[in-house]
């Protein structure tokens, strides 16, 4: 299985960004998929999780900015990410449950900075 992110980069406060992670090497019926992202010197932490047909749940910080969802037949995770600040800077990363196992892509940096 091969995770792979993309769509990361320098926004300013109350800026927007649309990450991807295209999926390969695992089957459709994956069925938990999810975003997580680790700041400097902190422990990475889950940002929005989709179970099943459609149960998402956020992190507190997150409710109501940012939005998972996925193209099954594209194989693709999105996150959107809506009135960023300096606290969500990271890097962020997508992850599959597949399997048996967590399956991890190598990470996009979401710099928020004036």
């Amino acid at each position: 299985v091969q995770l792979q992110a993309s769509g990361g980069g320098l926004v300013q406060p109350g800026g927007s960004l649309r990450l991807s992670c295209a999926v390969s090497g695992a089957g459709v019926s994956v069925t938990d998929v999810g975003w997580h992202r680790q700041a400097p010197g902190k422990e990475r932490e889950s940002v929005a999780r989709m179970v099943g047909g459609g149960t998402i749940s956020y992190a507190d910080f997150v409710k109501g900015r940012f939005t998972i969802s996925r193209d099954i037949r594209q194989r693709t995770v999105y996150l959107q990410m809506n009135s960023l600040n300096p606290e969500d800077t990271a890097v962020y990363f997508c992850r599959v449950y597949y399997r048996g196992s967590d399956h991890w892509g190598q990470g996009t940096q979401v710099t928020v900075s004036s």
